[in-house]
């Protein structure tokens, strides 16, 4: 069974296929074989005796380069915000103190913030004793003892 030779648009209508996934699946993954892909079609467009072996030779070497480099860059430049905590709940308590509503007992015990009740971990301290969160491990904050000067937010 033969299909024929490709056509150049058949690697733009893989290339808006892959753009596709993407929106469903983001992750900056799918979007650069789809510029792969499209890349690949003008190429074709160009020379269009081009095998089909070198054109899947210079798909995969340009979506292996394209992510690549997008995740090189990305480290380098991590993207700004102006809410770096939005999403990281607990984050946006590192440096606070609460009292706790549960003793810290075998390194675990609860606060109280806001509507929420969190695990701490951390020394083993009574009831009501401030603590001030140190850090995140997931889902779990990491306390210390607080000076009993610091007030309770």
């Amino acid at each position: 069974m033969s299909f024929g030779p490709i056509e150049f648009w058949y690697w733009w209508v893989a290339g808006l296929g892959l753009l596709a996934v993407e929106v469903f699946m983001p992750g900056t993954f799918f979007l650069w074989m789809g510029v792969a892909a499209g890349v690949v079609g003008a190429a074709l467009l160009i020379a269009p005796d081009l095998s089909l072996e070198t054109q899947l030779l210079i798909f995969a070497v340009l979506s292996v380069a394209a992510v690549v480099g997008w995740q090189v860059y990305i480290r380098k430049n991590p993207p700004q915000s102006d809410e770096p905590t939005l999403n990281r709940r607990g984050a946006q308590y590192i440096g606070r103190v609460f009292a706790l509503s549960e003793a810290i007992d075998n390194g675990v015990g609860k606060i109280h913030v806001d509507d929420t009740t969190w695990k701490v971990k951390g020394p083993d301290l009574p009831q009501g004793a401030k603590v001030r969160v140190t850090a995140t491990e997931g889902t779990l904050l990491v306390v210390e003892a607080a000076a009993t000067e610091a007030k309770e937010t």
